[in-house]
């Protein structure tokens, strides 16, 4: 089976709309042939990760929070904050929401690719153009 490999640009694409189209490529949902214990989606590249916008005060007002186990080990991070120190984590932690919880939905989530910028490493693959997100 043959996979194919898409190239989403995310400038001005609004998070969530984003995320759900990727989550979709991802899983295969968007093939005849899917089946839920399988995995028969697609690698995905995200460029301009750091250009995603989001509706609202959401901007100001969306936390992202992380427990490490340890008491006193709650950490909360701004979403201007994340996009600004690491914009490729605010795309990644939207599209594993909407991933299987499951072994599956780890090894969905490794054929994902994001990059806060333009380039990428993945020209060999000829990845194919998505513009309709």
């Amino acid at each position: 089976m043959q996979r194919k490999w898409f190239v989403v640009n995310a400038e001005g694409k609004t998070l969530g709309r984003l995320a759900t189209k990727v989550a979709t490529l991802l899983r295969g949902k968007n093939k005849a042939r899917f089946t839920a214990h399988n995995d028969v989606g697609d690698f995905v590249v995200v460029i301009n990760a750091a250009k995603v916008k989001v509706s609202g005060k959401k901007a100001e007002t969306k936390v992202y929070f992380h427990y490490t186990g340890y008491p006193g080990g709650a950490t909360y991070v701004n979403y201007k904050e994340l996009l600004g120190k690491k914009p490729e984590a605010v795309i990644e932690h939207a599209i594993k929401g909407m991933l299987p919880k499951n072994r599956l939905g780890a090894r969905l989530f490794t054929k994902l690719k994001v990059y806060p910028g333009p380039d990428h490493p993945h020209a060999a693959q000829k990845p194919i153009a998505i513009e309709e997100i």
